[in-house]
């Protein structure tokens, strides 16, 4: 058990950070020249997980869990605090107090991501290691958001010309939100879904579309990177993406082994 802690542990430090630099810098380049302050601020960001990055590769699987536990304590006040900016942020813009390319939803999007971070490194932190089948659900239910999220982005930022690619990505955003209703209609349908065949299915069709947006991401992410498709998207903004709907597929196939094992 304690090497699990260790090793999914170190696992979600290593892809979260990531995303959460990644963050601070789309914010950085979508503000106005004038907002120096919160420029600043996101710069600040950047160093904060790039140091914890320096210090995530002084850990192995094999190092002391009591080691990692403070490790996650720290990456924890981290990542809430970056998830008091992006409110910060979201409220600003909001108010109209700052014009910025930083759309609202995109300020939630990564402030749920940075809440999302938070909360797994406190579960760990309290033991809670195997999934539960209400957190497959809400889990589900919060990747299927992030991925309609990403199609609205992706369909906003490629050039109106771009116009199948917009198409397919409206597609996208259509189906992710018909799964986010389905997925909320099956939580509330607990303890009666919490059967090993209805969750089953439920993960085999996220997979299936999941699948489906990934592929569309990679493709969209080598060419964007070949300058071959006309867009406003950063190349690094396309990875991203592409990344976290790997994710997304990694957790559903963790969730699939944990629900075999138990039956």
């Amino acid at each position: 058990m304690a090497n699990a802690f260790v090793s999914r542990s170190l696992d979600e430090i290593r892809f979260w950070s990531r995303i959460m630099k990644e963050h601070a810098l789309f914010l950085s380049l979508g503000f106005n020249y004038n907002d120096t302050k919160l420029i600043q601020e996101a710069q600040q960001f950047i160093d904060l997980f790039e140091r914890i990055e320096q210090e995530l590769s002084s850990f192995s699987e094999n190092s002391e869990p009591e080691r990692i536990k403070n490790f996650n304590i720290q990456v924890y006040q981290a990542a809430t605090s970056i998830w008091a900016y992006k409110r910060k942020l979201l409220g600003l813009s909001l108010r109209c107090e700052i014009v910025s390319n930083n759309y609202p939803l995109l300020l939630d999007h990564t402030s749920r991501e940075a809440a999302y971070f938070a909360n797994r490194l406190k579960e760990l932190n309290e033991g809670k290691l195997k999934p539960l089948p209400e957190t497959i659900i809400k889990e589900n239910v919060f990747f299927l958001r992030i991925m309609a999220d990403h199609s609205k982005f992706i369909g906003h930022l490629l050039d109106p010309s771009e116009r199948k690619l917009v198409d397919q990505a409206r597609e996208f955003s259509h189906d992710f939100d018909q799964l986010v209703f389905q997925a909320l209609d099956m939580d509330s349908m607990r303890p009666q879904s919490e059967t090993v065949p209805l969750l089953d299915q439920f993960l085999d069709q996220n997979r299936v579309s999941v699948t489906s947006l990934r592929d569309f991401k990679k493709t969209a992410s080598e060419l964007i990177e070949e300058c071959k498709i006309k867009s406003n998207i950063h190349p690094l903004l396309a990875d991203h993406v592409f990344r976290e709907a790997d994710r997304f597929l990694h957790i559903i196939d963790m969730f699939d082994e944990s629900l075999t094992q138990n039956n």
